[in-house]
């Protein structure tokens, strides 16, 4: 049965989340999986320092719609001083803020930020601490199990989020040095869940609707958030959904992927305009053709395509 989720003040319809995903969940992407059913979408990771200084960029990845709430925005930083400040800058965008402390990325690492955080639980502690004091809205963090393997310490972190004020808490269950590699540990989740009173979210290898139905009976958590699963596959919300609720998942048809696919660049011609949109948009149609018969020969086309009309008639004779 689907289940409402409540984190802090916000009730959300269902407990399936699209996660932050750096370069990815901009407005289009998250309008695109509202669409088939996504409780709460997350903004890309957004830079403190860059807010804070001012950056005209950085504000750009706030851009949303009044289609796109609720909205979480993912900050990230390794000063509690600046966690704070950027907190207070973003309030007035979205409905809730989560802290990123699992990036596993070199660039984020070597700033003290994302997962490097990990290393260092007592200033996990005093971000929290200062990033609550500074909003009334829903407080998360999302973090990996640990810097390297064998040397776990999310049960820690999950302790020190919920004495500190964090209303959820999402595990990715890898270590930091895992990056992407090997499988997803999901035995940590049920560890956490069974260790926090505030609710987990599940992250870490949702591919198909039958991993989310998997993950949230296997370990009893109280979301689940999907990442790279949704690429080019929106339709894993609508699916999980139909499970949940009883109903047999409608799987999309050739016409629904094609329409989908358009109606996404068109979200991005709007918003960015048209070079920009038909840049980004090649990896997106890559995407949405995955695992379909010839993708390898319409990826290699739309790869080389320059204008808008090529790309949609390359698009629609694909998926026809």
């Amino acid at each position: 049965m689907t289940r409402t989720l409540t984190i802090g003040s916000l009730t959300l319809d269902s407990n399936l989340l699209l996660a932050p995903m750096a370069g990815i969940t901009n407005l289009p992407v998250r309008l695109v999986a509202r669409e088939q059913g996504a409780a709460l979408c997350f903004t890309e990771m957004v830079s403190v320092n860059g807010l804070v200084r001012d950056g005209k960029k950085t504000f750009e990845l706030l851009r949303s719609s009044p289609g796109d709430r609720p909205l979480g925005i993912q900050i990230f930083g390794d000063d509690p001083g600046l966690m704070a400040e950027g907190a207070r800058l973003v309030a007035g965008h979205g409905d809730l803020i989560d802290i990123n402390m699992g990036c596993p990325v070199r660039k984020v690492v070597t700033s003290g930020a994302g997962s490097a955080l990990l290393r260092e639980p007592a200033k996990i502690a005093a971000i929290i601490r200062e990033v609550r004091r500074a909003t009334t809205l829903p407080l998360t963090i999302k973090i990996r199990t640990g810097w390297e393997t064998g040397e776990a310490n999310f049960l820690e972190i999950g302790r020190i989020a919920g004495e500190e004020g964090c209303d959820a808490i999402t595990l990715h269950p890898r270590s930091r040095s895992q990056m992407f590699e090997g499988r997803a540990d999901w035995s940590g989740i049920r560890e956490l869940k069974e260790a926090v009173r505030i609710p987990v979210i599940g992250s870490g290898d949702l591919f198909t609707a039958g991993d989310v139905i998997a993950m949230l009976g296997l370990t009893g958590c109280d979301a689940v958030m999907i990442a790279r699963g949704a690429l080019g596959n929106p339709w894993i919300f609508r699916e999980a959904l139909d499970i949940l609720s009883g109903r047999e998942p409608r799987h999309p048809s050739p016409a629904e992927r094609a329409e989908a696919a358009l109606r996404h660049l068109e979200l991005f011609t709007e918003t960015a305009g048209e070079t920009v949109a038909l840049r980004e948009m090649r990896k997106h149609f890559c995407w949405y053709a995955r695992g379909l018969p010839g993708s390898a020969r319409f990826r290699d086309l739309v790869n080389r395509l320059e204008s808008g009309s090529a790309l949609t008639a390359a698009v629609k004779e694909f998926f026809q």
